[in-house]
This record gives structure tokens, sequence and C-alpha cells, in this order.
């Protein structure tokens, strides 16, 4: 039983469901426990709501924009259905477009191919990989990590004010970390971002499942996310924002759906006059699953309202951060400190401990899935560890893969389908942990932590 205690509101709302949150699991120990699922930063359950729509749709599944039949007609009003439902969620601009891709990465990956060629890109340390990498054909500059909001602004102004002011310019930011959960001073950054001719794009893979995204509000040129952190399966995700670049690019792939015509010339080549619309970059079969599963997920946080998502995160927050403060081995990693907002992403280290024995621990002997590592943002957890890139970290763990060092987090992360009973089995699972050690054996074995058998 937990020892802390954290005041329900009666106006928090019970978890939405999702699929898995009957599945058990077995545990080294003996026996079985109810699976635990507690990262939702990776990828989010899907709510059972957007499979028995998924469902529902599947015996009527055609091709898109490609048949006359029924059902061809019926997947593409599907499709385009979803791209508006995608746009009122989003709050997104008349002229705006929504194009649907594989995922943030994805998106991101696109719009860096469609930036124009002497663009100067803007992309502080801490951002995911997903958008820290794909800008390697722009003139990129990399801004350290900030230490509060306020500075955050400041040194994108500082930055932008020292460029070149004749070419075109692009912000790229998270709207909450994929590490701490903090959020970051969109509509700010987007200010001083159009203050000196530049454009900006939101990472919103962290921060739309948790929070409402107003594209006009924050006043942000395109917005990325994920389907599968916004309870949608199926490998799908959104760019949405202004045309005009996109429409200028070449295709981000070129293939059937891209173009809108194709002729033979007299010297025996081709001749392609592709689409300017969101089509122009779709080119192949759409994922229709995928982008229907994500209409259905936006439908379906719309309808639940994020005032009651938000406040039951943020008691679920409460819980955690009040029982990890407990256990003075626990350091909770922040950039912008204990009061700052964010959403239900908290990564921590052990002393004492290797964080993949840790994880493997919470795994094997309660049930408790998490995540541990550099969590694809390398940069922001080195610095918030405070070590060299090449040195062991804090958890003194000895070199796990060639080239690598133990320098590692460990990370939980929840939403709208956590049960208040997960979050107070890890809690007291950490407790434990911590006091006693592992009931078990472990060994390393690709570079994981793994029970030894």
């Amino acid at each position: 039983m937990s020892v802390f205690t954290v005041a329900a509101d009666q106006s928090v709302c019970a978890p939405l469901p999702v699929l898995g949150r009957d599945v058990t699991v077995p545990l080294v120990t003996g026996g079985e426990v109810t699976y635990a699922a507690l990262d939702y930063a990776a990828s989010a359950p899907a709510l059972q709501r957007v499979w028995d729509d998924v469902a529902a749709y599947a015996p009527y599944y055609g091709s898109v924009h490609r048949g006359a039949g029924y059902l061809s007609q019926l997947s593409t009003d599907l499709f385009e259905n979803a791209r508006r439902t995608v746009a009122q969620f989003l709050d997104c601009r008349e002229s705006d477009q929504v194009i649907f891709t594989r995922s943030t990465t994805d998106s991101l990956n696109l719009l860096a191919r469609a930036i124009p060629a002497d663009c100067q890109v803007f992309v502080f340390e801490t951002e995911h990989h997903a958008s820290l990498l794909p800008w390697k054909d722009a003139q990129v500059t990399y801004l350290n990590a900030p230490r509060t909001p306020q500075q955050a602004v400041r040194t994108l102004e500082q930055a932008l004010a020292d460029r070149d002011p004749h070419g075109p310019a692009l912000v790229c930011v998270t709207g909450a970390s994929n590490v701490t959960g903090e959020l970051w001073p969109v509509r700010e950054l987007a200010a001083a971002a159009h203050a000196h001719g530049a454009r900006i794009v939101l990472d919103a893979a962290q921060l739309a499942p948790h929070h409402p995204v107003s594209v006009e509000d924050l006043d942000v040129d395109w917005v990325a996310f994920s389907g599968h952190k916004l309870y949608a399966p199926f490998g799908s995700g959104v760019l949405a924002g202004r045309a005009d670049w996109l429409r200028e690019a070449e295709p981000y792939l070129a293939g059937g759906g891209a173009s809108r015509k194709v002729t033979r010339r007299t010297d025996g080549g081709v001749d392609v006059e592709w689409h300017d619309t969101a089509a122009r970059h779709e080119a192949g079969s759409p994922n229709v699953i995928g982008a229907y599963s994500i209409a259905s997920a936006c439908r379906a946080l719309t309808e639940t309202g994020f005032d009651t998502l938000v406040a039951r995160e943020q008691y679920l927050i409460r819980k955690v951060r009040a029982g990890l403060a407990e256990v003075p081995e626990v350091r909770v990693l922040s950039l912008f400190g204990a009061d700052a907002p964010r959403v239900g992403v908290i990564s921590f280290v052990v002393e004492g401990w290797n964080s993949s024995h840790f994880a493997a621990a919470l795994s094997a002997e309660y049930g408790i899935g998490v995540r541990d590592g550099l969590f694809c943002a390398h940069p922001l957890v080195r610095t918030l560890l405070g070590s060299d890139p090449q040195s062991q970290g804090e958890c003194g763990a000895p070199e796990v893969a060639p080239g690598e060092k133990s320098l590692n987090a460990i990370r939980v992360s929840f939403g709208a389908g956590t049960p208040d009973e997960h979050v107070d089995r890890f809690v007291n699972a950490v407790r434990e942990l911590v006091r006693d050690g592992a009931k078990w054996q472990y060994r390393t074995e690709d570079g994981r932590c793994v029970p030894a058998v």
C-alpha cells in the first residue's frame, strides 16, 4: 500500500478505455500481474474508441482517389474527411494544408526537403532527433539548452538578430519535451521568429496528446505530430500548415497520386505536372486506416474535453512527483525547474543504479513498462546529467556497448488511459527497489539488461 497521499480532484475524469488495459504479464518471481504501460511518450496504447471505429470501417476498405466503385468512393470520402477533422483539431487557418505522413519524423523530413535552398534553420540542442537531424542540407544553427523559458526566447532572439536578414529562416521547436515533459513557450518563440522574419515549425508529438494545439492561437507556421502518440496506431502522422513552401517544393516522393498529368515528349522523355494540393507530397496509396485512426483519436479527445484530460493528468503527475520526492536517491531531470508546467513525462536517475538494470527490474519483477536510455535526445540527456559525452554518468554503469557508456536515464510517461493503480505501483516499486534491491539476478545481452535464466 502506498504511504504517500495526493488528494483526488472530484472533477477529474476516469481513464479513457484503451487496448491492453487487461493484459497480464508473467513476473520472474512467479505469477502474473496486469501490465502497467507507463511508456506513453514512446507509443501510447490505442483508444478503444479508435479501435472500434477502425474495425467498423475495415470491411469497407478500398483504394483512395483511384476507383469509381462504392468502396473506393467511401474510402476517399473518409480519407478527406479525416483531413478536415485534423484541421479542426489543430485549429488550422483556412489556407493551411494538412498532409498525412508516416510520423513526426517523416513530417519534419518532408518539410526539410521543402525549405528554400538558402534557408537558415535554428534549432535548440534540446530537441528530439526527429527535429534535430533532418536539416542536413540547410545552414543550421544549434542553440544551447536554455534553463528558463525566458532564456529560450532571449537565446532565439539573439540568434535571429545575428543572422543574415535577407534570406529565409526557419525555427524548429518542441511543444513539450520528450525527456522532461516540460512545456516550451511556443507562442513567445513564434512571436520572436516572426519579428525577425523567420518561420516556425512546432514538433507537437508530445504536446498534442496532452494539450489542445491551436495553429492560429500559437501563430506557428507548421505543426507536426504522430498518430502512435495520440492513441492512434497504424503508422500515420501529420504535417499541417502554410502551403507556399510545400507547393513550390519538389514532391517528397515521386509517383502516382502526386502527379496531375504525365506526358511523353517527342524526344522520348517525360513531362510531369504535379499537384499543388496536399496530394503533391502523398504519392502512392495512402494509409487511409492510419489517417482515419488519427481523426478518430482527434474526435475522441475533443469530445472528452482537454480541460478534464489535463486535470486528470496533472493529478497523476502530482502523485508520481510526490512519490519520487520521498526517495532521496532519485533525481528528477529538469531544464526549467520543479515548478515548470509539464505533461505526463518524467525522467530520472537513481543513485547507485544502472538505468537499464532499474528499468529491467521494474518490468520483470513488477510488470511495469518504462523506457531507459537517451530517448532519441542524446544532447539533451547529456546536458541534464551534466556529463561529458564519453563519461559513464552518475549511474556508474560499466560500458554496455562498443563506444557508448551507460550515460542514460529512466523515463516514466502516462496519459489519458492511465489508471491510478499503475502510477501507485510504479512509485511503490521504485521505493522497494531502492530500499531492498532487486530480487532477481540480471545480465547484459546485446547491450540490454535482462533477467538471468
